[in-house]
């Protein structure tokens, strides 16, 4: 039954191989369920609020990915967007409340919605250039590497270079390595699903040496008292006129988008369920993240992106949307470990060797990328080079849009470029040089 709903031989797979792809893509991004709720917290909103916000969000919109889009892509609150939620819509506003602001989130849910049932989005990513998608993919690659070796401390800030080697001699850190290596060791034995087993086996190193530790496994999830934290769908939209966050609506809707889009993109292309440069079953892929964001809204947690943690998944096999509903189901189950879970979260040195290795896989993209054409060339580099620095995968996208226009002009070439991208490419450049982000 399984095998007919989602195609799996179809696909070169099997039950196995996508639930331990579930699995592992649950390992690498199950950290938001701590990481959001402290961010957040920072704005004022209470921390078991926004714990099981991020799960109902997570739960809805990976579970419409799986049996509506049947792709191996999960859906969470972004960590880029959680940030500009706390600190630069709550935090610099005096006036504007965190309910106010979820509001704002639920607008631009809604018009995502919107845009989502039309063609526009799939127009979209059919009309990005091949050579930005190829570029979105190891820029994503490259980020995904960035984040592994910053969590567990293996480069750090560095006050003149920004960046630099960290203390090789941090617990932290040898254990990092100790599961990089064992994970890579596992891959180079052709091992299915090296990278769960690497972080099990590093979990467990963990374990024994004292620094991996918990007195309470289970507790029961504290669920949500209300269904719209601020108010009712009216009072969002009242709110947003009278307090005129037309531009912060804006920059949820096109950031969301594009965090989205370029991510989706990128886990498809890794997956291999690219078809003649179209992504199959695109619009529900699309409708996934709006419907979560609406719903996260409600409950309380900031606008969801489809996560690049789901290329770990694609690399240990997954295919499918089975991936997804597996991911979905250990989210459920993680609302009553929250404790064990949260000790987990804290102790990056597991999930970090497969971020790094992932980001190794994808890099992979450069060699299709035409390096002999400048037009081509740069704008796909401007991406790669921007997504890690910037700490921002819908920054380095605008980059790309603003720049592969203006050199295609340039080069005579302008009847190349599609409509959609040169209307982006003035959003983007309104949105960098007059929009907070």
């Amino acid at each position: 039954m399984l095998s007919s709903l989602f195609k799996l031989k179809e696909r070169g797979t099997n039950v196995k191989t996508e639930m331990l792809a579930g699995v592992t893509t649950f390992l690498t991004m199950v950290y938001i369920i701590i990481v959001n709720p402290i961010v957040l917290h920072s704005a004022g909103v209470p921390f078991h609020i926004v714990f099981m916000a991020t799960i109902i969000s997570t739960v809805i919109g990976t579970l419409w990915m799986a049996l509506f889009a049947n792709l191996p892509i999960a859906i969470a609150p972004g960590m880029g967007l959680n940030a500009y939620f706390a600190f630069s819509v709550v935090g610099t506003h005096t006036n504007i409340s965190y309910e106010v602001a979820f509001g704002a989130v639920f607008v631009s849910g809604i018009l995502f919605f919107l845009l989502s049932l039309t063609t526009f989005r799939e127009r979209l990513i059919d009309a990005i250039p091949a050579n930005l998608k190829h570029g979105i993919t190891a820029g994503i690659g490259l980020f995904i590497a960035f984040i592994g070796m910053r969590m567990t401390g293996i480069i750090t800030s560095h006050k003149e270079n920004l960046v630099a080697l960290g203390d090789l001699h941090s617990p932290t850190v040898m254990l990092a390595f100790i599961g990089l290596a064992v994970t890579l060791i596992l891959m180079a034995l052709n091992v299915n699903g090296a990278l769960f087993f690497g972080m099990i086996i590093t979990g467990a190193i963990a374990y024994f040496t004292g620094h991996l530790t918990f007195e309470k496994a289970v507790s029961m999830p504290d669920l949500p008292h209300s269904f719209f934290i601020f108010g009712n769908p009216l009072t969002a939209i009242t709110d947003v006129i009278h307090y005129g966050l037309y531009a912060v609506v804006f920059s949820f809707l096109l950031v969301t988008l594009f965090d989205t889009t370029g991510t989706m993109v990128g886990v498809a292309e890794q997956a291999g369920l690219m078809k003649n440069n179209k992504m199959p079953k695109a619009r529900q892929a699309l409708l996934a993240d709006s419907v979560a964001t609406i719903a996260g809204a409600a409950f309380g947690t900031s606008p969801t992106s489809a996560y690049i943690e789901s290329s770990s998944g694609v690399a240990a096999g997954g295919r499918t949307g089975l991936t997804s509903v597996v991911v979905a189901v250990l989210f459920i189950v993680a609302a009553f470990f929250s404790p064990l879970v949260s000790v987990i979260a804290d102790q990056p040195a597991i999930t970090a060797p497969t971020l790094i290795i992932v980001g190794s896989l994808m890099l992979g993209a450069l060699g299709k990328i035409q390096w002999g054409e400048l037009d081509e060339a740069f704008p796909a580099f401007i991406i790669i080079l921007t997504m890690p620095l910037t700490s921002s995968i819908a920054t380095g996208i605008a980059f790309g849009f603003i720049s592969h226009p203006l050199l295609k002009i340039a080069r005579g070439k302008a009847k190349e470029v599609p409509l959609l991208v040169y209307i982006f490419a003035v959003l983007f450049f309104i949105q960098l040089a007059f929009m907070p982000h």
